[in-house]
């Protein structure tokens, strides 16, 4: 009923880059599932019976294993779902690597992340990444403005050059923000996706917002927000760029 190909994943500094599968030359980039690699990452490409041919579904996924010699595969992020404001590409997979340096600032607070998506403020001026977290805090001492801001300068340290670039040096992208969200916040979010006709059983919260609604639900139940406090660090040749924002 169908036909699996893969499209091998390359990423310059974080960003992901994969063939394009055009030209007879671009298409020899595919792999068969017969010749898939140990630890690579792909992107799916599929023919079916119904008339796709090969279809780029969008899904990276990265070869974990082999069983009777059959590939196994894990889930890495959806590959079309970026951060973007400028010249800056920010995927999920890079985002999520990001956000889980960051979160160890709670640590000390007996905190921890319950869910979070994001979102390219094209708003302001110049525009900049907002991430919403909603955070459960079980620990007795509140957790200070300092330690979000730190939040917001290691996600900043965390994403690729370009971004920082535009950050540090270009001036083309503003300071990260965090929105912190009332509890519960994602639940509400997941039943409207249900209410939309989403299947449960299959729901997965976005980890970027571009739809209006959400964005304004998501806003409606935001309780505080912070700011990176200073520009990331960058390395253009010798010289670094910390400056403040």
């Amino acid at each position: 009923m169908a036909y699996f190909e893969f499209l091998p994943v390359h990423r310059t500094d974080g960003v992901v880059c994969t063939g394009v599968a055009k030209s007879d030359k671009e298409n020899q980039q595919l792999v068969d599932l017969a010749d898939v690699k140990l630890g690579q990452e792909y992107e799916l490409v599929v023919t079916t019976y119904a008339g796709l041919y090969r279809y780029r579904v969008g899904d990276l996924l990265r070869v974990v294993g082999f069983k009777n010699k059959a590939p196994q595969f894990s889930f890495i992020c959806r590959k079309n779902v970026a951060l973007s404001i400028d010249a800056d590409k920010t995927d999920e997979l890079e985002l999520h690597k990001a956000v889980e340096k960051a979160v160890n600032h709670l640590v000390p607070f007996n905190a921890t992340l319950t869910e979070y998506t994001s979102h390219a403020d094209t708003t302001t001026i110049p525009g900049h990444y907002v991430i919403f977290w909603e955070v459960s805090e079980n620990g007795s001492t509140p957790i200070p403005a300092s330690v979000f801001e730190d939040c917001c300068l290691t996600i900043e340290e965390s994403l690729n050059s370009v971004y920082r670039q535009g950050r540090a040096s270009d001036k083309s992208i503003g300071a990260l923000e965090i929105k912190i969200v009332e509890n519960g916040t994602f639940d509400k979010l997941m039943d409207y996706a249900i209410s939309l006709g989403a299947s449960i059983n299959q729901y997965k919260t976005p980890r970027c917002i571009k739809y209006k609604p959400i964005l304004e639900l998501l806003n409606a139940r935001v309780v505080s927000s912070y700011f990176s406090p200073k520009c990331p660090k960058w390395f253009p040749g010798h010289k670094q760029w910390n400056n403040k924002s």
